[in-house]
């Protein structure tokens, strides 16, 4: 027999005892009156002489992640959240079921106890225990080597246990939950109205990008997961909702690396009157704001960098970028054949048979977003990569669009949005002769969207920003697994 199995039944074993002596190993209800870490907050800084003169009493709950045992007392840590505080099991101090009860104690167990803070011979602040409520059994031992967890397959497959064995991980999730809802209010205070759209979608669209595909037995017709809220938010647009944004869950049957899970959480809002410019702004303004308001500064440490938060940010083209970056002439934007030469120079993979603007943006992505560590607004993208954004007006092959870039990779991307419904349905159609030809990436035609543009959309900037990169970015993490609570992993063999 294993050993965790055998452990196992030593705790079925214990459990049984427990029931026997009249102990519900699984109980009900427990009044907590404190939590451990606003008992440490409060009363860890007084002195052994403040504590016995004041006699604070208190109630709190949690899980055994530490034991120590000796004759007739031992020391317990209790786990409250990410806080811990140690308590004193004294027999003196508890009736004789209680101590028993206590001695069945595993690492893991949940109890609640009451008593009254006190620091030990050694200076250790402490709960001496009076009463003790045996709450719920663990049955599986912890992890070995748990303390400090550091196995990436069970941290990310067992979050459960990772939320136990690293109380920092906590951290990182309190700080997403307080990002998200710092988002949240600043778009409410500026006028936005949150909204909610489908997940399931007749036709994906609003990205590009492969959607996940689904079945709805009653209607007898397939349905996709949805790769972006964009064309359902744009509907609002036409229905006269001027300032609408979104916080939800978006699904793309892709890859999965530190910074793509096929399931992600976005941003994505609309501004009716207002052009791309505006928003590039609205954006220095939000992400500065929040970094201000959850870590207290704008410039922060992420991986050994120093980013500078702070507005105005770099603002660069998209060609010039790649020019300026790579030093190339700028003939490689009209020759497939130099293209193709060039990317194989800078060990950049293209297939020579791609369409140039292809070519060009794989080009880009390979060698310029990884240097764009301080943001930077990439302005001017070309229109072929560009399927859903208003045409520059001075120059028609370009359009109003950018992407913010922190840290090497993309974290808002944004348009002064098409609404031209005859100049959206031409490039639908372009879109959808490349996907016949096997991009499967490329968009559908969604004869419903173009009937709303028909009814008239006002002139609107859009944009959608990634959140678990951004919160990758506030909570200094490198993988994007590591600020999801159950990133997607492959079956457990």
């Amino acid at each position: 027999m294993d050993e965790p199995n055998e452990q196992r039944q030593q705790r079925i074993k214990k459990l049984e005892h427990l029931r026997e002596a009249g102990v519900a190993p699984y109980g009900t209800r427990f009044e907590v009156k404190d939590r451990a870490g606003q008992l440490i907050k409060l009363h860890s800084e007084k002195t052994k002489g403040i504590l016995e003169q004041e006699k604070i009493s208190c109630t709190f709950a949690g899980r055994v992640v530490a034991l120590r045992r000796f004759g007739k007392a031992g020391f317990a840590v209790l786990q409250d959240g990410s806080d811990r505080l140690q308590v004193y099991l004294k027999k003196d101090f508890l009736s004789e079921q209680t101590y028993k009860v206590a001695e069945q104690l595993d690492l893991g167990d949940w109890i609640g106890v009451t008593g009254v803070l006190f620091r030990t011979k050694t200076n250790e602040f402490t709960v001496e225990v009076h009463q003790l409520t045996f709450l719920s059994k663990a049955l599986r031992p912890l992890p070995e080597k748990w303390h400090g967890l550091t196995d990436v397959e069970t941290r990310y497959r067992q979050r459960y246990v990772d939320l136990i064995a690293n109380p920092e991980v906590h951290q990182i999730f309190s700080t997403r939950s307080r990002i998200i809802a710092g988002i949240r209010t600043f778009l409410i205070e500026r006028g936005f109205l949150e909204v909610e759209t489908p997940m399931l979608h007749p036709i994906p669209g609003g990205a590009a990008a492969k959607p996940f595909v689904t079945h709805h037995n009653a209607l007898g017709v397939d349905l996709y997961l949805r790769i972006a809220p964009e064309l359902y938010l744009k509907r609002l647009v036409v229905g006269g909702f001027p300032r609408v944004f979104e916080i939800n869950r978006n699904f793309r049957n892709e890859g999965i690396s530190t910074i793509h899970n096929p399931e992600f959480t976005m941003l994505e809002f609309y501004v009716s009157y207002a052009d791309y410019h505006d928003l590039i702004v609205l954006t220095e303004e939000l992400v500065s704001s929040l970094a201000q308001q959850i870590l207290g500064k704008t410039v922060i440490d992420y991986q050994g960098k120093e980013i500078r938060l702070t507005p105005p940010w770099r603002r660069w083209s998209y060609h010039q970028a790649i020019l300026e970056v790579n030093s190339l002439d700028p003939s490689i934007f009209q020759d497939r054949d130099k293209a193709v030469m060039v990317a194989r120079l800078l060990g950049v993979e293209v297939d020579p048979k791609w369409p140039l603007f292809n070519i060009v943006n794989e080009i880009f992505e390979e060698t310029v977003e990884p240097n764009l560590q301080q943001p930077t607004i990439i302005t001017d993208y070309p229109i072929e990569i560009s399927p859903l954004a208003r045409r520059k007006d001075s120059d028609p092959t370009l359009t109003d669009r950018f992407e913010l870039y922190i840290a090497g990779r993309e974290i808002a991307n944004a348009f002064s949005e098409l609404n031209d419904p005859l100049d959206q349905r031409e490039r639908f159609e372009g879109q959808a002769i490349q996907r016949e030809a096997g991009d499967e990436e490329a968009h559908l035609v969604d004869e419903d969207f173009l009937r709303a543009l028909e009814y008239g959309m006002p002139p609107t900037a859009g944009e959608g920003i990634g959140i678990d990169r951004l919160i990758m970015l506030f909570t200094n993490q490198a993988s994007i697994r590591d600020v999801m609570l159950f990133p997607q992993l492959r079956p457990e063999k």
